[in-house]
């Protein structure tokens, strides 16, 4: 979809703004260091587990026609969920415009947030989300599970039918588009996660560390075993 829309231009106009913040924090990233147990047992915390159970129950009939139609189970939808933004409690608190705009403007990474930025303004002419309510990481990912623009323009799915993919507000939405996004790396119905499985790669593309990946697959394996 280009972008044609005059009303779109305008209604991002005043967000489409430099920060220098956004460059200092890319520029000041951290290799991750943590040990899988030490980020598993922070991550995975019990409360987080009870909370997705309850969750799983609450959304049962959503859950049972997102496997049917992409295969993924619940808990892994639901670990993502967990681990991304703490069931949606938090996304972020950084306008996601300003932010594409100073990490596509800075010379380090243009290539890779400049495409960003423009389906950003996809969204917008698209009917998703308003310049106002994009609001998420500091690298300019939205929503409850943090999908960067172009995932999101790709493999959101109107999955409560209000003619909206919005992976802010909407469960149903969320859930549906998670799963569409792990089809699209490869996700195998039926097939097991844990390391050395056929989807544990799958697992790794969503982050590249192997400490996340294993982290997801352990709590979705606790709550697939939950009694």
């Amino acid at each position: 979809m280009a972008i044609t829309s005059l009303k779109t231009i305008a209604a991002a106009a005043p967000y489409l703004t430099y920060d220098q913040r956004i460059v200092n924090i890319d520029r000041g990233q951290r290799v991750f260091t943590q040990t899988f147990l030490e980020f598993s047992d922070r991550m995975a915390a019990a409360y987080r587990i009870q909370r997705g159970q309850a969750l799983i129950k609450k959304y049962q009939p959503i859950f049972a026609r997102i496997e049917q139609r992409y295969g993924v189970p619940a808990p892994v939808i639901v670990s993502f969920w967990a681990l991304e933004s703490d069931f949606g409690a938090n996304m972020g608190n950084y306008r996601s415009l300003p932010s594409l705009v100073s990490l596509a403007y800075d010379c380090r990474r243009a290539d890779r947030f400049r495409p960003q930025l423009l389906d950003a303004l996809r969204l917008i002419q698209r009917g998703d989300l308003r310049p106002d309510e994009m609001i998420g990481s500091w690298a300019g990912e939205l929503g409850q599970t943090q999908m960067m623009p172009s995932e999101y323009y790709k493999y959101a799915v109107d999955e409560d039918g209000d003619g909206k993919r919005d992976l802010l507000h909407s469960a149903p939405d969320v859930l549906a588009s998670t799963a569409n996004f792990l089809v699209s790396y490869g996700w195998q119905r039926g097939k097991d996660w844990q390391p050395g499985s056929p989807n544990f790669p799958v697992l790794q593309q969503w982050n590249k560390s192997d400490v996340y990946a294993k982290t997801v697959a352990t709590f979705a394996s606790q709550l697939a075993h939950a009694p």
